[in-house]
């Protein structure tokens, strides 16, 4: 890609979306080396760049989408290797359930459509069916303190907007690594990593409904206080 083709920041952060339908179409590794070293530019505590990435597709990809979705559909309980949290509740869940229903509403879910709806979490098990799923991974000795943690979501929010830059879309999800044993059997991820996060990748299908979906944003107004400032 040249410069001249190359997005500014602003076009990137404003123009970014989340992506979860995608073309049936190879990602090169050259491009994925490129927005990995654009991403892995993040700041972390005391320089100690905790992050791992796992660049999966083909048939080991398609081997962890249909463990994913089988555990699931068996009822097996998730077993994701950080810290879950209770419940969203208040306006925070009030956000969630916002985008749902935007998402829903594009791609014609109606709500008491149960198969639907079924088929729509599956999709987040088969990580959007992607060409590319990034498993994000931390140094376990490092699990004691948040920063780690920190510095993880700090780097995916890098890698998304740097893949935007480059034509190819993501979306940050953990449906994909919530039968960490799954991907731990056909990644081969070491012992000494603990699974934080996984981005499905791809270059998007603009004929997709859900992919149009912009979620609404706080105000700076509203997220923000500014204190010692004269006006």
């Amino acid at each position: 890609m040249s410069n001249a083709s190359i997005p500014s920041y602003d076009e990137v952060v404003t123009g970014r979306r989340s992506i979860r339908g995608y073309l049936d179409k190879p990602v090169p590794r050259d491009l994925i080396e490129e927005v990995l070293a654009l991403a892995m530019r993040t700041p972390s505590s005391m320089n100690t760049q905790p992050w791992h990435f796992h660049v999966i597709t083909g048939e080991p990809l398609a081997r962890i989408r249909k463990g994913n979705t089988d555990n699931i559909l068996a009822g097996v309980p998730d077993s994701r290797e950080f810290r879950r949290g209770s419940a969203f509740g208040g306006v925070h869940r009030d956000r969630q359930v916002e985008v749902a229903k935007q998402l829903f509403g594009a791609m014609g879910i109606e709500r008491e459509d149960k198969d639907a709806r079924q088929d729509w979490v599956l999709r987040g098990f088969r990580q959007f069916d992607a060409p590319i799923c990034v498993i994000i991974a931390y140094d376990r000795v490092l699990d004691d303190g948040d920063d780690s943690k920190f510095d993880c979501g700090a780097v995916a929010t890098a890698l998304v907007n740097a893949a935007w830059s480059r034509g190819l879309g993501c979306v940050i999800n953990s449906q994909g690594i919530m039968q960490s044993p799954v991907v731990r059997e056909h990644v081969g991820i070491p012992e000494d990593q603990v699974i934080m996060k996984a981005v499905a990748m791809g270059w998007p299908d603009e004929s997709f409904p859900a992919n149009a979906v912009v979620s609404n944003r706080r105000s700076v107004d509203d997220a923000a206080r500014f204190v010692g400032f004269s006006s």
